[in-house]
């Protein structure tokens, strides 16, 4: 860390130099930094901007998506000009914006068994800012083998979590915690459970600030605390937390030695497609989204049409022929409905439609069927100017 700051540096980076803490030392430090962020959502736009703007010298982005107009909400890194662009573009181009010394090399994919240990490895810490378990788990179990700090993060509706996975350093793991990922569905993901626009903006600052300081060398990690903040209450909680002995992952005697390829946990049910199966799909617990037109253009008086979603993802869009019964509701609202009526049920994607009509079948509605796709499918293939979330 010998080499000396230019006047140019010195000059943007003044109110950290000033600082005991941080100094001319820290700020090469940071100049010679290497963070891995997962994501360029609602915590990695945040998360993002600080480090490049902290001077941190390189950054590694994992990003294979790109902008839709609903993340605007929240992701602040985009912009209306990068709508149908891929993010890692947009981020980019916001992180050249911010420093432009900050060199950015952008992964244009998706993280994956094969390419996350090198990916891990080639940097100094990584900010966790992924939105699905299978891919946290997956960035857990690579940070606890290459010994690298996991900076985690997670949002649902008005709450936060924020923590630092460290066990080389002396504290836990993810799976200290949570052992073991939920099962397939049980889980609602932020598209259908909502999320406060500014709650990623703090959580990902705090994950920006926890790399910051490991860089540093400096302050205390957030290793033995889990810090929980409530956004509609203005609260933040920490809990106490320690490495488990009897981890799998990190404890005294380990089981798991490599990667476990997580693919398919927390995602849509798998729905088997054999009829001597449990549950079968195709035709006989759904109907494909052109299927479900022609049902319409029937106009059948014994038809009967259903949207399971909640009130509120109703009023962001909706079908005028589809009658509002949410799932979680939906055993006390039937009673109108008669068992030989065709009933076709959609919600956004699917799967919560799939879980109505398992129900709906049990209950002897037997020609009840489920809407592929959802109204998500609905607009892409028939309504393009319909709003969607």
């Amino acid at each position: 860390m010998k080499e000396k700051l230019s006047d140019s540096q010195r000059k943007r980076y003044a109110r950290h130099i000033i600082l005991p803490e941080v100094g001319a030392e820290g700020q090469r430090r940071l100049l010679a930094g290497k963070v891995l962020c997962i994501g360029a959502g609602g915590l990695g736009s945040p998360a993002l901007m600080y480090l490049a703007a902290a001077g941190v010298g390189e950054i590694g982005l994992v990003e294979f998506d790109r902008v839709d107009e609903s993340n605007l909400q929240r992701q602040i890194i985009h912009g209306n000009s990068y709508i149908g662009k891929p993010k890692g573009e947009s981020a980019i181009e916001r992180i050249r914006e911010i420093n432009p010394e900050c060199k950015v090399n952008w992964h244009n994919t998706t993280i994956h068994k094969g390419n996350v240990m090198d990916l891990v490895n080639a940097h100094d810490v990584i900010i966790d800012g992924t939105d699905n378990f299978p891919t946290r788990y997956l960035v857990n179990d690579a940070c606890v083998l290459s010994g690298k700090p996991n900076i985690y993060g997670s949002i649902f509706r008005f709450e936060g979590q924020a923590s630092v996975f460290a066990p080389k350093l002396g504290g836990p793991c993810y799976r200290c915690l949570f052992p073991e990922p939920p099962p397939p569905g049980s889980v609602p993901s932020c598209e259908e459970g909502g999320v406060f626009g500014v709650l990623p903006g703090i959580i990902g600052s705090i994950q920006a600030n926890e790399a910051i300081k490991y860089l540093l060398g400096s302050g205390k990690l957030m290793m033995d605390r889990l810090l929980i903040f409530d956004a509609l209450n203005s609260d933040f909680k920490t809990i106490n937390i320690a490495r488990d002995p009897n981890c799998t992952l990190c404890g005294d005697n380990p089981v798991q030695k490599d990667l476990i390829e997580y693919a398919g946990y927390c995602s849509l049910p798998h729905y088997p497609e054999k009829e001597n199966e449990s549950v079968n799909r195709g035709g006989e617990l759904s109907i494909s989204i052109s299927e479900f037109k022609e049902w319409i253009e029937k106009k059948d008086p014994k038809l009967a049409v259903i949207d399971v979603r909640e009130k509120q993802e109703h009023e962001i869009c909706h079908l005028d022929f589809a009658e509002l019964i949410p799932l979680s509701s939906i055993k006390d609202n039937i009673g109108h409905l008669e068992l030989d009526q065709t009933i076709l049920v959609h919600c956004k994607s699917g799967k919560r439609s799939m879980e109505a009509v398992e129900q709906l079948r049990e209950w002897g509605f037997k020609h009840s069927f489920s809407v592929e796709g959802g109204i998500l499918a609905w607009a892409r293939e028939f309504d393009s100017s319909m709003p969607t979330y």
